[in-house]
């Protein structure tokens, strides 16, 4: 399906559609398009897709090099510390630049539209940026914008400290370029499209450094990464959404949000081996147990926050699931 595409991230997308670097005909363009595949701005925020490369080829059919190159400025420089879904905690807490190229490790958690690869080099870092749309005025277009936009982020996080340089392996075109990103910092006809991070830079403090909320955020990129990895397509699809929103409970809202029938869905997760009454189950477990590990929260608002009113049976479900009662769960860890 669409969602699985490579694409670029959805808050991202719907930032573009609103700004400057979309001109309105064309945000008019794209919301059509969105209309007709079954979605809308809201759902790719909720749901955390990707708006497909192939809809910047639907509404620009005459891209070329040139026009990529231009359009991919344009939405670089829109780019926000807050855009890029579950990279956006680490990026705005990363103590050091390196913590922040660390996070291109979990790129493909957001968007599968471009491949990056570090190569260390003595102390400085080239990162080679490697656009998967088989298209090459659309690789051209998420190269630029990938490159450029973690510049402008990086630029933000330690201001003047920043010398992150792009080469891209594009011809310059043929105005415009230079007003907004001067030679020194956007070098064309290079060999490959990559970054450069001087060792200077590479280690420079970022601005607002929250060392314990990044090793967090990493350690839920990493478990979503795995995810993405080994858990077949629908399944890893509804666990993401019953993680997100937990007021989904049901098959055919879930399938509503895929629009597909329930019935569709159903047979779906039994050809991968599972049920949408076990990943329901699975995600309220966690849920469960992660706001049963802060001490600040009564048992009565964990099963509050879990659709039940009585905590009788939320008990009762707890030790079907886990085989201990949410007191004895909870009094077990505070004393480890």
């Amino acid at each position: 399906m669409w969602r699985d595409e490579p694409g670029v991230p959805a808050l991202a997308f719907v930032q573009l559609l609103s700004s400057s670097a979309i001109d309105p005909d064309a945000a008019e363009q794209f919301r059509a398009i969105m209309a007709r595949e079954g979605t809308g701005e809201l759902a790719l925020i909720q749901t955390q897709a990707q708006a497909p490369l192939r809809w910047f080829r639907e509404v620009y059919p005459d891209l070329d090099a040139e026009q990529a190159t231009q359009l991919g400025i344009a939405c670089a420089e829109q780019a926000q510390l807050t855009s890029f879904g579950p990279l956006s905690v680490p990026l705005v807490s990363a103590g050091t630049v390196a913590e922040v190229v660390q996070l291109l490790t979990y790129l493909p958690v957001i968007t599968e539209a471009v491949t990056t690869v570090s190569d260390p080099q003595r102390d400085d870092l080239t990162i080679r940026l490697t656009g998967n749309a088989a298209d090459p005025a659309l690789d051209c277009l998420v190269e630029t914008y990938c490159g450029l936009a973690l510049i402008r982020l990086i630029d933000r996080l330690v201001g003047d400290a920043s010398e992150v340089t792009m080469h891209s392996r594009w011809p310059a075109p043929s105005s415009g370029a230079r007003q907004a990103w001067p030679g020194a910092r956007l070098i064309f006809d290079a060999a490959l499209s990559y970054l450069h991070v001087p060792a200077r830079t590479l280690h420079t403090a970022c601005r607002f450094p929250d060392p314990l909320a990044y090793d967090v955020a990493i350690t839920n990129l990493q478990q979503a990464l795995e995810r993405r990895a080994g858990t077949p397509d629908s399944t890893r699809r509804v666990r993401e959404l019953l993680d997100q929103r937990p007021e989904v409970r049901t098959i055919q809202s879930v399938a509503d949000e895929f629009s597909m029938s329930s019935s569709t869905l159903k047979r779906r997760l039994a050809a991968e081996g599972t049920s949408f009454r076990e990943l329901l189950q699975q995600s309220m477990v966690e849920r469960a147990r992660k706001r049963l590990l802060d001490p600040s929260t009564s048992v009565s608002d964990v099963a509050n926050e879990l659709g039940y009113s009585d905590l009788t049976n939320f008990s009762h479900a707890f030790k079907r699931w886990t085989g201990s009662s949410p007191s004895h769960f909870r009094g077990e860890h505070e004393h480890r």
